[in-house]
């Protein structure tokens, strides 16, 4: 029914303008891979601990990935050509060199948008490793290295657009080896008399 301080033309006019908001939220939720009622199919990252490493020294840093509910993403090695891989690229400060990444094997799994193919993908929780080396020229200090994680989320019934997740955990790189429990070798650890 039309309110009464509205003419029939300016009545008509809201209803349309209503109508074009409403599709217009709902295009946009679908570009962003949300549907209405549903969660996104966001990754996320716990925050990784402070990580000491000597300089001049390989070290490593791993980092837990969670993949929500009911979606799964492509593995590091998709089984398929076109499928977008999940990899990390790193932006480390100066001196401070990723030297690669160990990415888990991926589930094979089938799904309804193609029952007949095996696809190795990524769900629940999984961890990637990265291998850090501050180079003999690094200042000693903490360094926060930036990473962003390039994936692609699917569901049982479709996929959604590839994403990027920014990524970042801290070094704090040290002159020699860290400082851990020691002992003397050459001392007996009873006491004596």
């Amino acid at each position: 029914m039309r309110p009464p301080h509205l003419p029939k033309v300016g009545f008509l006019a809201h209803c349309m303008a209503a109508l074009i908001l409403l599709c217009a939220g709902m295009v946009a939720q679908e570009s962003l891979g949300v549907s209405p009622g549903r969660a996104k199919p966001s990754v996320t990252v716990a925050p990784a601990p402070l990580t000491t490493i000597a300089r001049g020294k390989p070290g490593w840093v791993s980092l837990n990935f969670q993949v929500p509910a009911g979606f799964h993403i492509n593995s590091h090695k998709p089984t398929e050509s076109y499928l977008i891989p999940t990899a990390i690229t790193w932006d480390p400060p100066t001196d401070i060199v990723i030297e690669g990444d160990t990415y888990p094997q991926g589930e094979m799994r089938s799904f309804a948008f193609a029952p007949d193919t095996r696809l190795s993908v990524y769900t629940g929780a999984f961890v990637v490793t990265a291998q850090v080396h501050p180079l003999s020229t690094v200042a000693t200090g903490k360094y926060m290295v930036h990473g962003q994680l390039k994936y692609q989320a699917c569901d049982n019934a479709a996929c959604y657009p590839p994403r990027r997740l920014p990524v970042e955990f801290e070094v704090k790189v040290v002159k020699g080896v860290p400082r851990q429990a020691r002992r003397n070798p050459a001392q007996s650890p009873h006491a004596h008399n």
